[in-house]
């Protein structure tokens, strides 16, 4: 009786590797491309630079180990600046609450303690949501 020849089977784990690699580096080049994008936009009126710049930065965090390392060492220097993007790159990211955060922030840098609008009217719309629910 002869034996029958084993099928070769292929692994696919050299092709996932690749594809992974492909991935990366994809993702750090639409980084990249974004980043320049935010560039560009930022000299016209408004803060939209600034959002696009931080988008095109956290694809090249997702994608690069050397980001990841500054990242962390920026961590550790500057707690408050990086939480913000820590939240928005969760898997389920929170934009709203971290743009409120930031907006809040930022209002608190600008302007004086008596003429601050958001809080004021934050504070006002808490208040009526209150008496509303008792």
């Amino acid at each position: 009786m002869t034996s029958l020849p084993v099928p070769f089977v292929r692994s696919d784990k050299p092709r996932a590797s690749t594809l992974r690699v492909v991935k990366r580096w994809a993702l750090m080049i639409g980084g990249l491309f974004v980043v320049l994008l935010g560039i560009l936009i930022a000299p016209l009126p408004g803060p939209g630079g600034i959002p696009v710049i931080a988008v095109g930065l956290m694809l090249i965090l997702k994608s690069s180990f050397w980001a990841k390392r500054q990242f962390i060492r920026a961590q550790y220097a500057r707690p408050k600046w990086v939480y913000p993007f820590r939240r928005l790159m969760r898997k389920k990211p929170e934009f709203a609450p971290v743009f409120w955060q930031q907006a809040l922030r930022a209002e608190k840098i600008v302007t004086r303690r008596s003429s601050r609008r958001l809080s004021r009217g934050r504070k006002s719309i808490r208040r009526y949501f209150r008496k509303l629910f008792r």
